[in-house]
């Protein structure tokens, strides 16, 4: 990936009421299903919908006080993996990131196009999650998660 692209991208990070709806609605369906939204997990969940790209962890550690104290490492990737596990959150592991969700979708095939030039990533449907859930279910596997990785040029970049 370049440090820096000789192009502008028009890409902005959601504004603040959409962070708050998407929030909110995680909120309401984690309450449905009998789960918590700790305060650690919805300043991790804000922290990446803010973002609205994919973020290391150690830049969420370093962000994550709103006094500008880092938080313990334990505390970020525990609710990490818990917004991970609930399908609020995608790691690219390519990239050792993190990204909100933006399929809506409970349980899904994760599928990202990834730049090498700026960066820029989209989640995109995986039009292979059909085909790989048959062939895992004829071998007798049990899928628990997929996370497809593109990596490419994204149109302002080409």
């Amino acid at each position: 990936m370049s440090e820096a692209c000789g192009h502008h991208h028009a890409d902005a990070p959601p504004g603040a009421a959409d962070v708050a709806r998407a929030m909110q609605d995680a909120d309401r369906r984690l309450t449905a299903e009998g789960e918590r939204m700790t305060p650690s997990r919805l300043r991790v969940l804000e922290l990446l919908l803010a973002a609205g790209e994919p973020v290391k962890a150690y830049d969420l550690i370093a962000r994550f006080g709103e006094d500008g104290q880092p938080a313990k490492p334990p505390t970020v990737y525990r609710a990490l993996e818990f917004l991970e596990r609930k399908g609020l959150a995608h790691r690219i592991a390519s990239i050792s990131a993190y990204v909100a969700c933006t399929s809506g979708a409970i349980d899904h095939a994760a599928a990202f196009l990834i730049c090498d030039c700026c960066g820029a990533t989209a989640e995109v449907s995986a039009p292979v999650a059909g085909d790989l859930a048959r062939a895992a279910e004829v071998a007798g596997y049990a899928i628990a998660r997929t996370t497809i990785e593109a990596h490419g040029r994204c149109p302002a970049c080409r």
